[in-house]
């Protein structure tokens, strides 16, 4: 697959202060990629470099194998970590407006941004003033003017900021169904459970490096200890194959040395344990990213 976005060794800094260093990452064609980090981590700093909002220190940063001009917004939606609205606009104006600065001519515009409110369940708050909406709405809003255009390739910076559980859930199925209709998707969190759901590829940024960047399952079998959750009524102790934790609903049992999870489970067997449940654990990107950056 071809890259939609390239980046190669781009640095920025700002005064004395390096944000990234040497950072360089593709993000193929019909992807879900999470770009990921703690709050300050550089992230906003390397999409505002993409789109040419920020200049880069030093650097290659392609969209589409050209550098970012607004020659290619009608094939871009971005949403900013900060709101852009106007406060004072209704919602069905606001995304008539911007669906029109898009290239949608007025019948289309609002045509789809009906579309849109009932998507996000704001129909009722067609007419209401911009301001008034809580920041969760203001935020669905916002996501509206990103993809009112159906643009080829999605952008979304902290997307899900402002948004409760229910709200967020919506969100990430909404990026999920323009996925399969073969949209590009990278966005940034910081919420690591977010990516796990939809991400096909992360890049896990710190102190301004890439730590990760791969394959969300390659990364997983890499930092995979081997562990093993086990459900049974009878005790279980350590010995010379693994240990033994207890916790609230069974023990985890983490190998010694380069035993195999067949091997305990043929002698937990063996030795009479009656198991309801013996599955391994794969490490989550929060385990992850916790000892990556602590």
């Amino acid at each position: 697959m071809s890259s939609v976005i390239s980046i190669k060794k781009f640095s920025k800094s700002f005064g004395d202060k390096t944000v990234i260093k040497n950072l360089s990452f593709e993000v193929k064609e019909g992807d879900i990629f999470a770009f990921l980090g703690a709050n300050g981590s550089g992230k906003t700093t390397t999409i505002r470099a993409l789109l040419n909002i920020y200049t880069s220190d030093e650097g290659e940063l392609k969209i589409f194998n050209e550098d970012y001009s607004p020659d290619l917004s009608s094939k871009i939606g971005y949403l900013p970590e900060e709101r852009g609205l106007y406060l004072n606009m209704t919602v069905i104006d606001t995304l008539v407006y911007f669906a029109q600065l898009k290239g949608l001519n007025k019948e289309e515009a609002l045509e789809k941004s009906k579309e849109f409110l009932k998507l996000v369940e704001l129909e009722s708050k067609e007419k209401s003033i911009i301001k008034s909406l809580s920041s969760g709405q203001q935020q669905k809003i916002q996501l509206g003017v990103s993809i009112i255009h159906d643009p080829e390739l999605l952008i979304l910076d902290e997307p899900t900021k402002g948004l409760d559980p229910v709200n967020r859930n919506l969100l990430m199925n909404i990026i999920k169904e323009k996925n399969r209709q073969g949209k590009t998707i990278i966005f940034s969190t910081h919420i690591m459970e977010e990516a796990e759901k939809v991400a096909d590829t992360v890049l896990i940024l710190n102190n301004g490096n890439a730590a990760e960047y791969g394959d969300l399952e390659d990364i997983k079998e890499k930092y995979n200890e081997g562990k093993i959750f086990v459900k049974s009524t009878q005790k279980l102790e350590s010995n010379n194959d693994y240990t033994v934790e207890k916790i609230r609903k069974g023990y985890v049992l983490s190998p010694k040395s380069k035993v195999s999870s067949e091997e305990i489970l043929s002698k937990l067997v063996d030795s009479g344990i009656k198991m309801s449940l013996f599955t391994p654990i794969l490490p989550t990107l929060d385990d992850i990213f916790i000892k990556i950056t602590k």
